[in-house]
């Protein structure tokens, strides 16, 4: 067994080879057949390394827990020395041998391999070698452009045109850099030519220059040809001094426009050695840059003056099309091939370059049966398309880190327009091991990075955010087929239409990521199992058949490291899942029907992320849960789970614990964890609800040994004081004040709070950006919430308060506070106050205004100045019946929306059907509902 350890040190060492050599042969599988199956067969056997070297660790993971379990149960028991070490168990024999034959086998894989290797001249990869991007052909650009060629842009070149003509926001000396920023293939440049030689444009510059700047970004190069079109020669100067010296002398007093196209540098130093030289120029001067990273836009200075571009229209995208098309053709063929060129030009999806691309390629195409061939294709499947519209594509492809190229071409293996979670993604990524902790930074925050760069580099789009952390986008389509087109075999979306077609049988085998989009009419296909080496697996459907499917599907298919079950009806998890002993993420959110997970789940040590949310049949998670050591996210919220069973205080490596129900005895009380086990989870961040506070067994003691304080990653905290009422107010108190959160807290909910007072550590969260109390009846007085200097958001809900006066805003003490002679007293309460929400305060009678507390006036040696929620936009007031009106700081308020609902006096004095006394008042407000 000590020989299996040194052939395992040994493949690490090979697996690391590999990868090296993996990401110097990239480059090479775009254009080499023979590298590229000499690719494929290196990749396969990197799987496998993986895989084997995956499983030693879960042995050896998994002994040591069984070891200490029987060390736990038998402490008093005399142990032979020798059982310390796993490699002596004897019961470990049969499993180890199992290893040590597979670990032979790759091994012999490793070896055949490695003997090819010579015959294509692999080196690995180093820093210094030849950049890849500098073998793919960069097309420099000029100012000149056909315009009647250009459709669909007039809208963003006027809106070009009206910055550059614009007045100068910036110093004397500065000059105002404005960028379009886009996709490859967009349009950036095309635009940029529109807007430099648009006459309005020409009459206002005395001098117009434009540099094709591309990678690397040359200093040398680029004042050369700037000083080139200034002088109408170019300069035989070589240094970069005596050429930057040149550039600020032929500038000096003039109003010039330089455009500098397609520019990827994030170095700012390299910026910074050019930028001094065009600084004394004639106020009104403009620097134009096109370019595809959102980074660069920030880096030269541009923020207020970016423009994305956008995609054009479908209508827009058909007219490019047809223009090159259907050039020189007779009216017949037109006729014959319109209804197809409709339907190919639609997988532009909005790129201008993709329209001429597939335009050019139809171009030569005669017969309908042609046509229709390229319709029923992918576009990455399209040799044409492949040498004119990847191009670019590969450009932005290239300038990623190695790894971060894996993370964009992992998202092939979803379906076109598919609507992608960010956090998800990231547990995805994080299963295949692409990202890596490194101290001080999480997995999930060097996956937050890669995925910002990508989406920097415009490869994400149609960005939309639910709630705090929900953020949803989807990836272009011709970006898709790119991606497609770069990983092959290895990403695969099946769905109804493609089922059983002759590609998905014959590439089953190799592919390691694959989407199912099966409808309910479609039986599972058994041939799913041929994908042996099957890493990621999601399947949408709501066919019934799926969970009698899924034993089998686990025996089979057990390399599986991320699994999506989300959203169908399946009603329990099969004990066969204890085989995925890859398994990282388990997604079963959604599964409305789902009512049980089994055991053998907690067999699974590698998993790092279980979603059971909105699960409602589900009521029990797995009693050894403890077990799961890796666990990273667990998210129950909205379902039927009613309690954590005890063992989660061994999970310390969580960062997702989002719902903790406190259990309120009976059945389940033996079963279930205490606030306590809390005490040591401080990786838990992003949001947690406590519930049952009200019905549960704990007390203050329990609530404070939780330590909520130390879970400084906690961004939302929701306290639930809900179950069966308790007889002691003090008793809610107490519990409350132990349950103090991180100060850093930001978003903080309290409900069904039946003490009398609120927590006194609420005023000590300085970070506090929205504040929920709802159905807090015992509460007659609000803490000075107006201190809080960050409260954007404020929600107050079925309340005892009789009235909203000096104290609620924070400004009694400030007031009769000793101010010295000649000093000026300023005070704002509610200072980022944007939105407030009053729900059924219904004792509330007086919301006392401003008018007799002497604010602004002078007496003979001071000044006192108070100002009250300055930011306020939003106004909501809801069943307050006695409320008799409002105070008028916030009739002063830039309010843009005001809704008053169910308040008779209000409707009476601010009404305008009731013509009420003060409607004059609110009158200026943009949205009133009354």
């Amino acid at each position: 067994m000590r020989d299996v350890k040194k052939q395992v040190d040994k493949l690490k060492s090979n697996l690391l080879a590999i990868q090296s050599v993996l990401e110097d042969a990239d480059r090479q599988q775009v254009k080499d057949k023979a590298v590229r199956d000499w690719l494929n067969k290196l990749k396969d056997v990197c799987y496998d390394l993986d895989d084997v070297l995956d499983e030693w660790s879960t042995a050896i993971l998994r002994w040591k827990m069984e070891e200490a379990e029987e060390n736990t149960r038998s402490r008093q028991k005399m142990r032979c020395s020798f059982l310390k070490s796993p490699c002596f168990c004897l019961n470990q024999v049969v499993p180890r041998r199992d290893i040590a034959l597979k670990i032979k086998e790759v091994s012999e894989k490793v070896n055949d391999i490695a003997k090819e290797r010579a015959m294509f001249g692999f080196e690995l990869y180093r820093a210094t070698d030849i950049r890849v991007t500098d073998e793919l052909q960069r097309l420099t650009t000029t100012s000149f452009v056909d315009e009647s060629s250009v459709i669909g842009r007039d809208g963003e070149k006027k809106n070009v045109v009206s910055k550059l003509l614009a007045e100068s926001s910036q110093k004397a000396r500065d000059v105002d850099v404005i960028s379009l920023v886009g996709l490859g293939g967009i349009g950036k440049t095309t635009l940029a030519q529109l807007a430099f030689n648009d006459s309005e444009v020409t009459a206002h510059f005395e001098k117009k220059i434009w540099v094709c700047v591309s990678d690397p970004f040359d200093e040398v190069k680029i004042a050369k040809a700037i000083l080139e079109q200034l002088e109408g020669s170019a300069p035989n100067l070589v240094e970069l001094q005596s050429l930057l010296q040149r550039v600020s002398e032929s500038i000096k007093g003039k109003r010039f426009l330089l455009v500098l196209d397609d520019v990827w540098t994030e170095n700012h130093g390299q910026w910074e050695k050019l930028k001094p030289s065009l600084t004394g120029c004639a106020r009104g001067s403009r620097i134009l840059v096109t370019t595809r990273k959102d980074a660069v836009a920030t880096m030269m200075g541009s923020t207020g003056h970016r423009i994305n571009i956008k995609e054009l229209s479908d209508e827009i995208c058909r007219s490019i099309f047809n223009h090159v098309a259907f050039q020189e053709r007779s009216k017949d063929e037109r006729e014959r091939l319109t209804d197809i060129g409709e339907k190919i030009a639609s997988k532009c999806k909005g790129l201008p370059l993709a329209a001429k691309v597939l335009g050019g390629l139809m171009q030569f195409k005669r017969t309908r049966e042609e046509w229709e061939r390229v319709l029923s294709s992918e576009l990455w499947e399209l040799e044409h398309v492949e040498r004119r519209l990847f191009p670019p594509l590969l450009l932005s492809y290239y300038d990623l880190p190695y790894v971060e190229r894996r993370c964009f071409l992992y998202c092939a293996m979803f379906p076109k327009d598919y609507d992608m979670c960010k956090d998800e993604l990231v547990k995805m990524w994080m299963a295949q091991g692409y990202l890596k902790e490194t101290s001080g930074r999480d997995m999930e925050v060097v996956g937050e990075e890669y995925f910002q760069v990508l989406v920097a580099r415009s490869f994400f789009q149609d960005f939309k955010k639910y709630g705090l952390e929900n953020i949803r986008f989807k990836m272009h389509d011709i970006v898709h087929d790119f991606a497609q087109y770069m990983t092959k075999n290895e990403c695969l979306t099946v769905d109804v239409n493609t089922l059983g077609g002759a590609t998905v049988e014959t590439s089953i085998e190799r592919v390691r990521h694959l989407s199912m989009m099966l409808s309910e009419e479609t039986s599972f296909p058994v041939s799913i199992h041929k994908a042996k080496g099957l890493r990621s697996l999601l399947i949408d459907t709501r066919d019934p058949s799926l969970g009698a499917a899924l034993p089998d599907l686990f025996k089979q298919l057990t390399c599986i490291r991320s699994l999506d079950l989300s959203k169908s009806s399946i009603k329990e998890i099969p004990n066969e899942v204890g085989k995925l002993i890859h398994l990282r993420h388990l997604n079963l959110a959604l599964c409305g029907e789902l009512e049980s997970l089994p055991e053998t789940m907690c067999d699974l040590c590698n998993l790092q992320s279980l979603d059971v949310i909105l699960c409602r049949s589900l009521k029990e998670l797995p009693n050894a849960i403890g077990k799961l050591i890796k666990l990273r996210h667990l998210r129950i919220y909205r379902s039927g789970v009613d309690f954590i069973p005890k063992g989660i205080e061994r999970l310390t490596c969580l960062r997702t614990l989002d719902r903790f129900t406190v259990c309120g005895g009976g059945e389940n009380e033996s079963k279930a964890a205490n606030l306590r086990e809390l005490k040591n989870l401080n990786h838990i961040g992003g949001s947690l609800t406590i519930r049952n506070l009200r019905g549960g067994k704990e007390d203050a003691s329990d609530a404070a040994e939780a330590q909520l304080k130390n879970k400084k990653r906690l961004l939302c905290l929701i306290l639930a004081f809900d179950g069966e009422k308790t007889e002691l107010p003090e008793h809610e108190g107490s519990l409350i004040e132990a349950l103090r959160p991180p100060p850093d807290l930001e978003n903080l909910t309290i409900q069904g709070y039946g003490g009398l007072d609120l927590p006194n550590w609420m005023m000590t969260l300085t970070r506090l950006q929205e504040l929920t109390l709802i159905d807090c009846t015992n509460v007659e007085v609000l803490p000075p919430l107006g201190r809080l200097p960050n409260l954007e958001s404020l929600r107050l809900r079925s309340l005892k308060v009789r009235r909203l006066d000096a104290g609620f805003l924070g400004i009694e003490k400030v007031e009769n506070a000793s101010i010295n002679e000649g000093e000026i007293a300023r005070v704002t309460a509610f200072p980022k106050l944007k939105e407030l929400y009053i729900f059924e305060l219904e004792e509330v009678e007086e919301w006392d205004g401003i008018e007799r507390r002497s604010v602004g006036e002078e007496d003979a040696n001071t000044t006192s100045i108070i100002s009250i929620m300055p930011q306020l936009r939003v106004l909501m007031i809801v069943k307050c019946p006695l409320l008799r009106a409002l105070p008028d700081y916030v009739l002063a308020a830039p309010l843009r929306g005001l809704d008053i609902d169910s308040c008779p006096n209000l409707r009476k004095r601010y009404g305008k059907e009731e013509m009420g006394e003060d409607w004059q008042k609110i009158s200026h407000i943009p949205n009133i509902d009354i």
